[in-house]
């Protein structure tokens, strides 16, 4: 009897985790992957690590190899084979072997599409000037470093301040490459929520990194040998040796749509929880499908590795079983490291709950990451997104020097597990001086954001702050003079927090108020004695100076 068959479209971090996890259920299953690419199973998200060479060799960006496939898993992988036709009618495959051009003809029973994501390229004059890449592929990897080892870049413009763009920005920079970013959005980070990029992109400036927010590039100037020499924008021209385009990605998905398989609203393959298509015996994952958004429980698309291997696994398996696996979605739970500062996400941002009709609260909590007192410790600001009327916890960001990923993954944690803002304050976490304070980051940053729920005081955003003090609002700083002539908010007036009593005697009691201090606590105390006073318009300042992340006087 002949053998059942497998084919999977895509050789990356979906696909081969799909065939491995496939003929790990189902062994006599017939298995072939079929990639247009040259490497596979590679670990894309490390290219920006080998430009620098903190990744030193090719190889240890190649997870596996195709024959380590065949001599472990009996698994067929053919690369530089593209796949230009799918015919769900007839349980088949049409592909050009790349090498030879050679038309060939697959069979299958079950097909699983992971066929990924291309990078965009704008269409800007000149756009196909030699030195001018992307970074996706090992191939794109090898040509970037080839240039940088042969001493050919001493400027790089890099096209798009997201994730990737960083990377590349710092590990350039550790190449001794002077390095501007570009960035089309008024921030870098744009999935980000301000108050957390702008700490990233201050931290980028000081680092050496120019940082162009808001500006467009509209061109690109030829050095005469057909190489680029400068990006022209809309805030003037910069000199570029190299440009690294990393303005994004677009669901690879012209070949399941010309067969008739339908897209989401996020225009990826639509799947069900099992990763199937409108096909019958079709699946899809990776960076060409949607998923479920665990918060809003509506279609998403996040091409992340994490969220890729997770969806392969449950496709494979579901492919040569009985459809028992499920993939509940993700929350696009994601961290970046910037030099010295780390900056994480997970769930919804402020931006996105207000977008989605949630009536949010938020808050801002510096702290540090470890218990104050112990060596080493190092401060992050925590930001808290929840749902006011249920105190559901829909998203959260960190920031700074500390161990982030530990906070990230705490909140990717809970509200994975629709944990409210309550049950976050009460989770009983490791604790012990080196590790963290009796009251961890992500409980402290919970009993803040349990204050402003039960009404215990009001915020004032650090982005709202210049125009509340515009209409009228006096910014006092509570800490000690000594503290305020070193660095403060500008505009803010420095009353100690001991004095308070004596110099608002004469106030107005409905004159507004915003209290600032380092971190908020010396604040809230005050908020809750002018209060006493009589005062009836106070707040505070969300996170204090310490997550201000404007220019201080």
């Amino acid at each position: 009897m002949q053998s059942p068959t497998l084919l999977v479209i895509g050789g990356v971090a979906a696909g081969t985790k799909a065939a491995a996890k496939a003929k790990r259920e189902n062994p006599h299953w017939q298995v072939t992957v079929l990639t247009r690419d040259q490497h596979i199973s590679y670990a894309g998200c490390g290219l920006p690590y080998y430009l620098s060479g903190v990744i030193s060799e090719e190889r240890e960006l190649l997870v596996r190899f195709p024959e380590d496939f065949k001599l472990d898993y009996d698994i067929d992988v053919l690369t530089r084979h593209e796949v230009t036709e799918i015919m769900p009618d007839l349980k088949k495959v049409l592909a050009t072997d790349l090498l030879t051009g050679e038309a060939k003809e697959f069979h299958y029973d079950k097909l699983i599409i992971a066929t990924g994501a291309d990078p965009v390229l704008p269409p800007i004059p000149n756009i196909q000037l030699e030195n001018i890449y992307t970074l996706r592929k090992v191939t794109d990897g090898n040509v970037i470093r080839q240039l940088i080892d042969q001493s050919q870049v001493k400027e790089a413009v890099i096209i798009g301040g997201g994730l990737i763009g960083l990377e590349v920005a710092e590990n350039l920079v550790h190449r001794g490459i002077n390095t501007t970013i570009v960035e089309m959005a008024g921030q870098v980070l744009p999935p980000f929520d301000p108050e957390i990029a702008l700490k990233v992109q201050t931290h980028l400036q000081e680092k050496g990194v120019a940082v162009k927010t808001g500006v467009k590039v509209t061109g690109f100037i030829d050095n005469g040998a057909g190489q680029v020499k400068a990006v022209e924008t809309s805030d003037g021209t910069i000199p570029a040796d190299l440009v690294v385009v990393s303005a994004g990605i677009r669901p690879n998905v012209a070949v399941a749509q010309r067969a008739g398989i339908l897209l989401g609203p996020t225009r990826a393959i639509q799947v069900n929880q099992y990763m199937q298509t409108n096909q019958p015996d079709i699946y899809a994952v990776g960076d060409c499908a949607e998923v479920t958004h665990q918060v809003t429980g509506k279609p998403a698309w996040m091409p992340m590795g994490s969220v890729a291997n997770k969806a392969g696994r449950v496709a494979g398996a579901n492919a040569v079983g009985e459809n028992n696996l499920s993939f509940p979605g993700a929350l696009g739970t994601a961290i970046v490291k910037v030099f010295d500062v780390a900056a994480g996400k997970t769930g919804l941002t402020e931006r996105e709950a207000r977008a989605q009709g949630y009536d949010v609260e938020t808050v801002l909590v510096p702290t540090p990451d470890k218990a104050h007192y112990y060596p080493g410790n190092r401060q992050l600001v925590v930001k808290l997104v929840a749902e006011k009327s249920s105190h559901r916890l829909l998203g959260g960001q960190v920031v700074g020097e500390g161990a982030a990923d530990k906070v990230v993954d705490v909140l990717a944690t809970a509200i994975g597990l629709k944990a409210k803002v309550d049950d976050l304050s009460s989770m009983d976490l490791a604790y012990a001086p080196p590790f963290s304070s009796a009251m961890g980051p992500t409980i402290l940053a919970a009993n803040v954001m349990l204050n402003k729920l039960r009404g215990k005081f009001q915020g004032v955003s650090p982005l709202h702050l210049a125009e509340r003090q515009t209409a009228g609002a006096v910014v006092i700083d509570v800490r000690l003079p000594e503290e305020h002539m070193i660095y403060a908010i500008p505009g803010s007036k420095n009353i100690p927090f001991r004095e308070l009593t004596k110099q608002l005697a004469d106030m107005d009691r409905h004159q507004e108020i915003i209290l600032v201090c380092k971190v908020g606590v010396r604040a809230y105390v005050a908020s809750l004695k002018l209060k006493q006073m009589g005062f009836t318009n106070v707040s505070i300042l969300d996170g204090g100076i310490s997550a201000y992340p404007f220019e201080l006087a």
